[in-house]
C-alpha cells in the first residue's frame, strides 16, 4: 500500500549558531584561565626568610643577584656596572619606578651593597628586597 504525502519537505540543515556560542565560551575559558597563570617575573634564587615583609605593588624593574654573583635586570644577564645605565634609559625624565632587588640568600653582602649603590644613584626610583613570607630562625 502507498502512502501519499501531500506536505512539501524542507531540506534538512545544520544550524551551527549553538556550535558557535559552544567554541566562543570555550575560547573565552582559555582566555580567562591563561591570565591566571602569569607568575612574578624573576630568576630562581633562593631568597631570605622574613617576618616583618611587607607586600608591595608589582615592581618596574627586577634585578637578580643569582648564588654565583651574576646579575639580571628582567632576567636579562647585565654587569654590574652597566646597571644604572640601563634602567635610566628605560625612564623618562621625572618618572618614579619600584626595582626589586632579588638576591639569593647565599650571596655576600658585599655583592648586594655593590648593587644597592649602583641603583641608589638612579634618580626617582625606589628599592625593595625581596624575601619570603616566614621566619628568619635558620
Amino acid at each position: 500500500m502507498r502512502v501519499l504525502d501531500n506536505e512539501v519537505e524542507e531540506p534538512l540543515e545544520i544550524n551551527i549558531v549553538p556550535m558557535i556560542d559552544v567554541i566562543f565560551a570555550i575560547l573565552a575559558f582559555f582566555i580567562l584561565s591563561t591570565l591566571f597563570l602569569t607568575r612574578a617575573e624573576g630568576l630562581p634564587v633562593n631568597l631570605p626568610n622574613s617576618d616583618t615583609a611587607e607586600v608591595q605593588q608589582s615592581a618596574d624593574f627586577a634585578v637578580t643577584v643569582e648564588p654565583n654573583g651574576d646579575v639580571a635586570l628582567n632576567q636579562e644577564p647585565i654587569d654590574v656596572e652597566l646597571l644604572q645605565s640601563a634602567i635610566e634609559d628605560e625612564l623618562a625624565v621625572g618618572q618614579t619606578a619600584l626595582i626589586t632587588i632579588q638576591a639569593d640568600r647565599d650571596v655576600a653582602h658585599g655583592r648586594v651593597i655593590e648593587v644597592m649603590d649602583q641603583l641608589r644613584v638612579i634618580e626617582g626610583a625606589r628599592l625593595g628586597m625581596a624575601t619570603q613570607p616566614g621566619s628568619t630562625a635558620p
